[in-house]
């Protein structure tokens, strides 16, 4: 009897290379059974693979580790299961770990990181916070700060830059902050990342099952970072997470530094010439390249007051005629916690 097998599907997520940089899809923060994590790590590298991811880490958490009674703790035992697989599906591995502390301050990623076996695993009280973000500085990692926003009542006041961070900030270790964690967008995250020049990052924080967090499908994708690398490598990864180029991108919404939010817009976002009049009115087609999604409000001009451009897709607009071009504010592009992109659509008649 024959066998017939469904072959396993990749996802393709459509999105352009921008400004001569290829355009990376990464995950950053995820875990395994050897933290809080319900999978197996070359799961992890399956679910990444299936879904059209470029780049991944495994940080699992170094002081937390529920699953020690089944599990053997072994915090370099994820990477060594995974790394054949990852390279075996094209996938660009790269080593990390959760440095796991009191909220304040609460949770570091530490990922091109070395041997993970050496950090400091106390958490009780906060004098050792510093040192073990250090442990990770010593090993050139580079560093964000997770979920800041998570816990939140435990910070007496709000949630602010608290002076640790200030402190990894100014000694030049803190290289970025988690503006978006799964689900949550640290609005003021964005704030403190654009103000220090810090590195903007998404990330799905994924303990379960991907499918079971994510109804995956359609339009709906984890979160994750978009990196403009200058070639598909960890090494080009790390310059571009060095050198900021990156947008965070969960759901409907992209989140980063207007330059980077910008070229990406344009890099999706085409519109063609004018063809046909009618009246007073001139007509055009804006087209999405690109599976992201944007919703524009019209804020300068006489045009069509509300673009909503769904992932590889089109929409006719109309416009007074004799106008140069119209202007929009991109609602689903953050560009501080309370700015959105603005853009300019030229209207040609060529």
């Amino acid at each position: 009897m024959d066998e017939f097998r469904r072959p396993r599907k990749r996802q393709i997520i459509q999105i352009p290379d921008v400004g001569g940089f290829k355009t990376l899809k990464c995950d950053f923060h995820m875990h395994t059974m050897f933290s809080d994590g319900l999978v197996w790590p070359t799961v992890r590298v399956q679910e990444a693979w299936q879904e059209g991811l470029d780049v991944m880490a495994i940080t699992d958490h170094i002081e937390y580790t529920p699953h020690s009674v089944d599990v053997n703790v072994n915090h370099n035992r994820p990477w060594e299961l995974a790394k054949d697989v990852a390279a075996e599906n094209n996938i660009v591995f790269i080593k990390g770990t959760e440095i796991t502390r009191q909220t304040p301050p609460g949770h570091f990623n530490a990922i091109f990181i070395g041997d993970a076996s050496g950090y400091i695993e106390d958490r009780e009280g906060n004098e050792k916070d510093k040192e073990a973000v250090m442990k990770a500085a010593g090993q050139d990692a580079f560093i964000f700060w997770n979920h800041p926003g998570w816990q939140v009542d435990r910070i007496e006041g709000s949630y602010e830059w608290i002076e640790l961070i200030d402190q990894l900030y100014k000694e030049k270790v803190l290289d970025g902050i988690e503006v978006i964690n799964g689900f949550g967008f640290h609005k003021k995250a964005l704030d403190w990342c654009v103000d220090n020049d810090l590195t903007v990052l998404g990330t799905t924080d994924v303990h379960n099952i991907i499918g079971y967090d994510y109804e995956l499908g359609d339009y709906v994708h984890r979160s994750m970072t978009l990196v403009f690398a200058k070639e598909r490598t960890a090494e080009s990864v790390r310059e571009a997470l060095e050198a900021g180029r990156t947008v965070a991108w969960a759901s409907k919404y992209i989140a980063g530094k207007e330059e980077h939010v910008r070229n990406l817009f344009n890099a999706c976002v085409e519109t063609g010439s004018r063809f046909y009049s009618k009246g007073d009115r001139d007509y055009f087609e804006i087209k999405n390249n690109s599976d992201i999604y944007f919703e524009m409000i019209l804020k300068e001009g006489e045009g069509t007051g509300k673009i909503t451009l769904y992932p590889r897709s089109s929409q006719i607009i109309t416009a007074q005629s004799g106008q140069a071009g119209l202007v929009y504010d991109v609602v689903t592009a953050f560009i501080r916690s309370d700015k959105h992109l603005s853009v300019y659509i030229p209207l040609r008649t060529d």
